[in-house]
C-alpha cells in the first residue's frame, strides 16, 4: 500500500483546506499548533482543533500513530499530527514533555529561528549547540515518542541532536544549502550525518526555500531532489511542504517575531516584501503533490522512489516515533 504524506502544514485551516488535501490523496499532514505559544497558550490552540475535528469528522482526525495512517488510508480521510515549530510550550519543565504528547504533539522542533532555552536557531551569529536542558529534554521526548525536529535550528545543534538522540531525529521542511544558500536550508555533511543516522529530510515548497523563490520551476526542484539523493539515501527523503495557504501577512510577522521583539524582524522577507511569498504555479496547494510526481518521474525516479518520496518514507519513519 502507498501513502501520501505532507509532514508540514500551516495553514488557515477550513473545510476548503482539508477538501484540498483530500483532493490531494493525502493519508496524513503534520501540522503547526505553536510558534511562540506557552503552554497555557497551546491549550487554547488544540481547543480550536477539536472544533475543527468535530466540524469536518467527514474529512479528517487526530492521528497519534502510524496506525492513524493506515486507518485515514482506508477510511479516506486525512489523520492529522500535531507539531510545534518552537519549544515554547514546555516552558523551562521537563514534566510538560510527557504531557505534551499526551494531547496529540508528535514533533518538536528544539528552536525556531533564535536561541532557545534547548539548542540555538539558524538566525544566531553563534552556534553554542544544545543545552544541558536540552540533552535532558531529548531523552525525555525519546522515551515519550515525540520527534525531535531540526528544521529551524543551527548546523552544530543540529549535529548535537542527531549525536544525543537515541531515536532518528526529523528536519520536516527545509532544503539543501547547494541549490539555495537560504539561512534555513543544509548542508552536504549535515544531510549525510542526517541519513546516515535513520534520520529523514522533509523538502520544502516554501518559496524563500527555494531556487528563484515564486519562480521556480517543477524541473528544478525535481533535479535538486535527484541530487539530493546522491548525499543522502532516497530512503531518508520526503516532502514538508510548509504550506502556509490563505494565512494572512500578520501571521508571518507572527512568526517571525512573537513575543520578544519590538523592531521589525523580516526574516526571509524585506522591507519592501514583508509578507508570504506566493507559491509556485505548480504547487499552490497540496494538490500540488500530483505534479511533483509526475516530475520526480521525469528526472529519473522510478515508481517505487517515488512513492518513497510522496510519502511511503514518511510512513516508515512514523512507525519509528
Amino acid at each position: 500500500m502507498n501513502y501520501k504524506i505532507d509532514n508540514l502544514q500551516y495553514c488557515n485551516w477550513s473545510r476548503e483546506v482539508f477538501k484540498f488535501n483530500r483532493e490531494a490523496c493525502l493519508d496524513a499532514v503534520h501540522v503547526t499548533i505553536a510558534y511562540h505559544e506557552d503552554y497555557d497558550e497551546l491549550l487554547l490552540e488544540i481547543k480550536k482543533w477539536d472544533q475543527l475535528f468535530f466540524e469536518n469528522s467527514d474529512l479528517i482526525f487526530l492521528g497519534k500513530s502510524f496506525e492513524d495512517i493506515k486507518k485515514a488510508k482506508l477510511e479516506n480521510k486525512t489523520a492529522i499530527f500535531f507539531g510545534f515549530q518552537n519549544c515554547s510550550p514546555i516552558e523551562d519543565n521537563i514534566d510538560l514533555v510527557d504531557e505534551v504528547h499526551r494531547l496529540g504533539c508528535r514533533f518538536m522542533q528544539l528552536t525556531y529561528n533564535n536561541q532557545s532555552l534547548l539548542a540555538t536557531g539558524c538566525y544566531e551569529k553563534i552556534d553554542s549547540g544544545v543545552t544541558n536542558f536540552g540533552k535532558e529534554v531529548i531523552k525525555e521526548m525519546n522515551r515519550v515518542g515525540v520527534v525531535i525536529d531540526m528544521s529551524h535550528s543551527a548546523e552544530k545543534s543540529t549535529l548535537d541532536a542527531i549525536e544525543f538522540s537515541q531515536k532518528p531525529i526529523a528536519i520536516t521542511h527545509a532544503n539543501p544549502f547547494f541549490w539555495h544558500p537560504a539561512k534555513r536550508n543544509k548542508s552536504n555533511d549535515l544531510l549525510k550525518s542526517l541519513s546516515q543516522s535513520g534520520g529523514i529530510l522533509g523538502l520544502s515548497l516554501y518559496p524563500h526555500h527555494l531556487k528563484d523563490n515564486s519562480n521556480c520551476t517543477l524541473e528544478s526542484f525535481c533535479e535538486m531532489v535527484a541530487k539530493t539523493a546522491d548525499i543522502m539515501d532516497v530512503k531518508n527523503i520526503g516532502i514538508g511542504s510548509d504550506l502556509c495557504l490563505n494565512q494572512p501577512d500578520s501571521v508571518v510577522e507572527w512568526m517571525r517575531n512573537g513575543t520578544w521583539s519590538k523592531s521589525k524582524n523580516f526574516g526571509e522577507g524585506s522591507k519592501k516584501r514583508p509578507g508570504f511569498p506566493r507559491q509556485p504555479s505548480w504547487f499552490t496547494d497540496a494538490r500540488g503533490f500530483s505534479n511533483l510526481e509526475i516530475g520526480l518521474k521525469k528526472v529519473g525516479f522510478s515508481e517505487i522512489e517515488t512513492n518513497g518520496i510522496l510519502g511511503n518514507n514518511w510512513y516508515n519513519f512514523y512507525k519509528l516515533i
